[in-house]
C-alpha cells in the first residue's frame, strides 16, 4: 500500500506539475516576444490609426512582437520622445528624420509609409487654379512641418520664392482651414483626415495642389509623406525588430484598402472621426499607404532623393550618415 501511494503521490505532483506548465507556457511565450514602443498621437489624424489597427488585429502579435503604443498630445513631443529613446519606433516625415539625425539622434529609416498624395492645398477663388496663381497672395502652412518642405522645393523647381513671391502665414492644418474659411488667407495646405473633410464640407473649394502630383512632376516619384524608422539602439536589441515592424505594417496598408469600411470604423471609434471620412480619403486616392523595405535601392533612392533636395534648398547643410537608411 506504502508504494501505490509513493505511486500515486507521484503520479499527481507529475500531472500538477505538468498542468501549471500548460499554465504558464503561454504567459511566458507572451513575455518573450520582443516589445516595440512607439510614437502615436492623440490628434485626430491618421498617423495614429495606423498603430490603432495594428493593435486592434493583432498584426503584432502575428509578427512575433508586442506593439506598445505611447501617445502624445502635439507633434513635437511626439518626435521628442523618439529621439530621447523613450519610443523605440514611429512613422514621421522623412526631412524630419533628416534633420534629428543631424542633431545625433541614431535614426534608421526602415521603409515607407504614406505617399504625399494626401498633401493638399485648398483655394476659395476660382481664378486661382495652381500655385503659380498665389504671387502676390498670401498661404497658410505650417513652416515648422515637413509639408512646407514639400511645397518650397516644388515651388522652387518652377521658378517661385515660396515666402517672397507668396506670402506664408505661418499655421497648422486646423488653424489654416480656419484662416481659408475667414478670407484672411488665399490657399491653405492641410493634410488628411482634414483634406476629406474639407472636400465634404466645402463644395466651393478646390484643390490647387496635391504633394505626390506636385513631386512626381519635378521628380518622377510619388515622394513619401510619412516613413516608419527605428532607433539603432532599439534594433541592436531586437534585431529582427524591423522586418517584424515592416511585415505587420503591410498587413495594415492590405486591411486599410481591402477592408476599408471596417477600418472607417476604427478611425470613428478611436480618432473621433465622422463615419465615412477615412473612406473618403482612401476612395479619392488622397491616403495612399505603400510599405516597401527601405533597404532596397529603388526605395532607398526614393528617400534620399527627398533629403538631397532638402539640403539644395538649404533646410540642412548636408546629407546625413548612410546609415540613416536601415540595412538588415
Amino acid at each position: 500500500m506504502l508504494k501505490m501511494s509513493r505511486r500515486g503521490l507521484a503520479a499527481f505532483a507529475s500531472a500538477f506539475i505538468v498542468a501549471i506548465a500548460a499554465l504558464v507556457a503561454p504567459s511566458a511565450q507572451a513575455q518573450q516576444k520582443p516589445v516595440i514602443k512607439v510614437s502615436s498621437l492623440t490628434l485626430p489624424v491618421f498617423n495614429p490609426l495606423v498603430w490603432n489597427i495594428m493593435k486592434a488585429k493583432g498584426f503584432d502579435a502575428k509578427h512575433g512582437f508586442e506593439l506598445d503604443i505611447h501617445a502624445y498630445p502635439s507633434i513635437a513631443a511626439f518626435y521628442a520622445a523618439f529621439a530621447t529613446g523613450e519610443t523605440d519606433a514611429l512613422i514621421g516625415g522623412p526631412t524630419i528624420f533628416q534633420k534629428l539625425s543631424s542633431e545625433g539622434v541614431p535614426v534608421r529609416i526602415v521603409g515607407t509609409g504614406f505617399t504625399l498624395a494626401d498633401l493638399v492645398i485648398f483655394a476659395k477663388d476660382p481664378a486661382i487654379k495652381s500655385l503659380a496663381d498665389l504671387k502676390g497672395k498670401q498661404i497658410a502652412i505650417d513652416m515648422g512641418g515637413s509639408q512646407y518642405q514639400v511645397v518650397k522645393i516644388y515651388c522652387a523647381a518652377k521658378g517661385i520664392d515660396l515666402g517672397k513671391d507668396i506670402v506664408v502665414v505661418n499655421a497648422n492644418f486646423a488653424v489654416a482651414r480656419a484662416q481659408l474659411e475667414a478670407g484672411r488667407v488665399d490657399a491653405a495646405l492641410v493634410i488628411e483626415p482634414l483634406a476629406s473633410i474639407i472636400t465634404k464640407a466645402h463644395a466651393d473649394w478646390h484643390p490647387i495642389f496635391n504633394g505626390a502630383q506636385g513631386w512626381k512632376e519635378i521628380t518622377g516619384e510619388s515622394g513619401w509623406e510619412i516613413v516608419p524608422a527605428m532607433r539603432a539602439d532599439a534594433i541592436a536589441k531586437n534585431p529582427q525588430g524591423p522586418k517584424m515592424l515592416i511585415a505587420a505594417l503591410q498587413d495594415v496598408a492590405d486591411y486599410m484598402q481591402k477592408n476599408t469600411a471596417d477600418a472607417d470604423k476604427i478611425a470613428n471609434e478611436t480618432l473621433k472621426l465622422p463615419p465615412g471620412i477615412f473612406t473618403a480619403a482612401v476612395e479619392g486616392k488622397r491616403l495612399q499607404m505603400i510599405v516597401k523595405p527601405a533597404w532596397e535601392p529603388a526605395t532607398r533612392k526614393s528617400i534620399t532623393d527627398m533629403m538631397e533636395r532638402a539640403v539644395k534648398a538649404g533646410f540642412y547643410p548636408k546629407m546625413p550618415d548612410d546609415n540613416i537608411i536601415y540595412k538588415p
